[in-house]
């Protein structure tokens, strides 16, 4: 019996009796999901049933068995074989949706993921699980002039927010207290456990089924966006909504926070598409290509989100290492080396790393991804000229952008 192929567009029939529902902008549409834990599960879900065309979604942790009791797109199989949470969510959504493309990215969402792939979404649901990465995410999207959507979960209760550049801001939102334990954490440069988990906290299938439903209904809203007309939707742009189970209630508040000074508002807006730039170059030649596009003698890449390290020096016992990664690997580098492995969380690591990179880097022939640039990123660049922002355009069909 020969096999029979169905011919369809996804949602015909359903979405297309919504009177705002545009099929083309959601089918165009291009969303980047920050966790692929119990709300990144039940975003992506949604986003999936509703047919957005490009999902990206980014998550450096393996799938527990804890994990299977609130995330959907997770099997009993997955958590014994430590799949990638990430990995495995995309997979599931394009079983659920054949017709969209999920691509998943193992890594830190602030070091490993192009600043050119937050540019290029439409909108940035943040599905995340402590105040650091929050932070992180923030100051990218305020970077990239996005839109992000906020969701938190706790036992029965939730929470969704919408930061806005020009309406809201996280940073700015935060109490002091809260700003010296992100900087404490982030900063220190003698101490490498920087990616350390907050304490797993208890929640429920139902809380992340509400609030990740509530997250995906704004992220609708700011795709269906139109500059040149008035849409029906009201959000939640600078404003909480707070969902409590225990009481069956369901309130919003004012949540707008925008302080003139904060430095999470930094804009870059001018930036120059370096057509044959790639993370899969070396320095050198990378140098070459930015002195002659930019017309320049001397350039200095900057690392702003990551650092390089060669060697770090432990106290006791007192030894160096050659390490040669960058510091978002770090840790991963540590737990595979058997004696650095061993070392008491006593013991002070110090590193040696590279910040600023120029003329006199002493390992040229490297390529930008081994130093800590990822693909499709955006590169300040300092020269006698001033300063630019250089975007690694070459690797923008990793991510299916034109």
């Amino acid at each position: 019996m020969a096999e029979v192929k169905l011919t369809y567009e996804w949602g015909d029939g359903v979405y297309t009796l919504l009177s705002w529902f545009k099929k083309e902008k959601v089918k165009n549409a291009r969303v980047l999901v920050a966790g692929a834990g119990a709300l990144g599960n039940e975003v992506v879900k949604n986003l999936a049933l509703f047919g957005v065309g490009h999902i990206y979604v980014v998550d450096f942790d393996q799938i527990e068995i804890s994990n299977l009791t609130r995330s959907v797109l997770f099997r009993e199989s997955d958590a014994m074989a430590h799949s990638y949470k990430a990995e495995v969510v995309a997979r599931r959504a394009m079983e659920i949706n054949p017709q969209i493309k999920v691509t998943p990215i193992v890594g830190n969402l602030f070091s490993e993921v192009g600043f050119g792939l937050y540019r290029s979404v439409d909108v940035v649901i943040g599905c995340l699980d402590s105040r650091i990465a929050r932070y992180q995410l923030n100051r990218l999207c305020m970077r990239a002039g996005k839109t992000w959507i906020d969701g938190s979960i706790e036992n029965l209760t939730g929470a969704v927010r919408v930061y806005a550049p020009g309406v809201c801001c996280y940073e700015c939102g935060l109490s002091r207290e809260e700003f010296n334990n992100i900087m404490l954490r982030t900063g220190c440069a003698d101490v490498v456990r920087t990616q350390g988990k907050e304490g797993r906290v208890a929640t429920t299938p139902i809380s992340a089924s509400i609030v990740g439903a509530l997250q995906v209904q704004e992220a609708m809203k700011v795709i269906h966006q139109d500059d040149n007309a008035p849409t029906p939707f009201k959000t939640l742009q600078g404003k909480m909504l707070r969902y409590e189970g225990m009481t069956n209630s369901m309130n919003i508040y004012k949540f707008a926070s925008w302080k003139s000074n904060c430095p999470a508002h930094e804009r870059w807006d001018n930036i120059e598409k370096g057509e044959g730039l790639s993370a899969s170059l070396t320095m050198k030649e990378t140098m070459e290509q930015v002195k002659s596009l930019l017309a320049v003698t001397e350039v200095e890449l900057n690392m702003r989100n990551n650092k390089f390290i060669d060697v770090i020096a432990t106290d006791h016992p007192q030894k160096e290492f050659e390490v040669m990664v960058p510091e978002s690997k770090l840790d991963a580098y540590i737990k595979a080396n058997k004696e650095l492995r061993q070392l008491s969380y006593k013991t002070l690591i110090h590193k040696h790393f590279f910040e600023n990179i120029g003329e006199r880097f002493p390992y040229m022939n490297l390529t930008l991804q081994e130093i800590g640039f990822p693909p499709y990123d955006v590169v300040e660049v300092t020269t006698e000229k001033g300063v630019y922002h250089v975007e690694l355009t070459n690797d923008a069909h990793l991510y299916d952008i034109d």
